[in-house]
């Protein structure tokens, strides 16, 4: 039942259902950038080829540098993924950092990694816009 199962805003709140579904697409989610990072690694370390065009080396610089942005981005996405695992071992997954209301499911399944509810969210950006333009 479970492998099919998606969360409704119709259920109780972090049923054991939803606790268990959140869990696995977090768990799913960084397994597959932990794995995504290996690659990227091991081709990095391939990675020695010696170019006789400058065109070449600076071609292969670029996207070397791009692999590094990516991984750091994604490193950054294992943070908060392990967050919201600690969040879910101590009973605070899916509930605003803010209010402490509880996170709309439809933001969750979209984003399982959010702290804050869409309203929540929309005021923190609201007040970023004002400081950056100060």
């Amino acid at each position: 039942m479970l492998d099919t199962y998606i969360p409704s805003e119709e259920e109780e709140f972090m049923n054991p259902d939803q606790v268990k579904f959140f869990y696995d697409k977090l768990l799913s989610w960084k397994e597959d950038l932990t794995h995504n990072s290996q690659i990227t690694i091991q081709n990095l370390q391939e990675e020695n080829i010696i170019f006789s065009d400058d065109a070449d080396r600076a071609s292969s610089e670029t996207d070397r540098s791009l692999e590094l942005r990516t991984r750091d981005r994604q490193r950054k996405l294992i943070s908060k993924i392990d967050q919201a695992i600690k969040r879910i071992d101590d009973g605070t997954y899916g509930y605003c950092e803010e209010t402490g209301d509880p996170i709309s499911i439809g933001r969750l399944i979209a984003r399982p990694t959010a702290t804050l509810s869409v309203e929540a969210q929309e005021r923190h950006e609201r007040k970023e816009k004002v400081f950056r333009y100060k």
